[in-house]
């Protein structure tokens, strides 16, 4: 049998809908980078065209902690690839957010894993197809509001909510040790974010979230974001544009500044009486995001109009 997922941008609405159906994954559509000792990234793997999130490996001294499990049918191609690393086994996932392609796998790890999210990711997870029945087994169980923090010593993980932006449950997840931090999708990668506001996702709301996020990270010098690959175009013309899965504080920064700017020229459209398409065709950004992928501004400039009518 096989699984699909479509992936629809609703840019009537600025909203994202994510509808399941049957595709078979391609395990060699994956790979595992090193980022540090003990830390690694899983990049690839994509259904209907849409591509999944990133996976983060952190091998602690008990066992392998998985941070965001990709789209149906991953899990073993993810477990097939954290066994060129270490034999140990998989004993917790994180989700940094409820999407499909960073959850789906859950269901194909051992019911003994340990799976944890921001409280708002588990309500947004029950409510989807692939968690009913048996398979709310894979719903998030330990969950955290603020901050939360996980083990001790060199393994211990630190989680963070910092408030709303790609959805309304966006964990920050730190690895102190490291001096590394996964975004998930509040840095997706660089481009105008996708902003799900039927999961709780805010335009208006994402600067603030990334500039307290910014101000709240000490001792950060590796930011892992949410995607490592994007598509661009349609139909034919559809491309995969790669991009560098591992950067830097000062990235995370200049993303903060973008959000920020992006979101106040949209709102300056707004007073001034452009309609969405006008203001997204027309708005007015520092030369230095010239290289920022806008596939996702439409939408974006319609969740400002929609929130600032409210």
């Amino acid at each position: 049998m096989r699984r699909l997922t479509v992936l629809t941008v609703l840019i009537a609405t600025g909203a994202l809908s994510i509808v399941i159906v049957q595709a078979q994954p391609d395990p060699s559509a994956i790979r595992l980078e090193k980022v540090k000792d003990a830390l690694y990234i899983i990049t690839g793997g994509q259904q209907a065209g849409s591509v999944s999130g990133n996976t983060t490996v952190f091998v602690t001294g008990t066992g392998v902690v998985i941070i965001d499990t990709k789209y149906p049918g991953y899990g073993k191609a993810i477990l097939d690839q954290v066994r060129l690393v270490t034999s140990k086994p998989v004993t917790m996932i994180i989700n940094t957010h409820t999407h499909a392609d960073h959850t789906s796998g859950n269901n194909e790890f051992p019911r003994t894993v340990d799976i944890v999210a921001h409280e708002n990711t588990r309500t947004n997870m029950m409510r989807m197809d692939q968690f009913k029945g048996e398979n709310s087994a894979f719903v998030p169980k330990k969950t955290f509001k603020d901050r939360m923090s996980l083990m001790d010593g060199k393994d211990r993980i630190d989680l963070y909510y910092f408030g709303a932006g790609h959805t309304n449950g966006d964990a920050v997840i730190v690895f102190p040790a490291l001096r590394t931090v996964v975004m998930g999708d509040l840095f997706a990668r660089k481009w105008a974010p996708l902003i799900d506001a039927t999961n709780g996702g805010s335009a208006l709301a994402f600067p603030q979230t990334l500039a307290k996020a910014v101000a709240g990270l000490k001792d950060i010098d590796t930011v892992i974001t949410g995607h490592a690959t994007t598509t661009v175009g349609t139909g034919r013309d559809v491309k995969f544009v790669r991009s560098n899965p591992v950067v830097t504080l000062a990235d995370l920064r200049e993303y903060a500044d973008f959000t920020r700017d992006f979101v106040m020229a949209a709102q300056t459209a707004v007073k001034a009486g452009k309609g969405p398409d006008e203001a997204a065709g027309t708005l007015k950004l520092p030369d230095k995001y010239k290289d920022y992928n806008m596939t996702n501004a439409r939408a974006d400039v319609q969740r400002v109009y929609d929130e600032m009518k409210r």
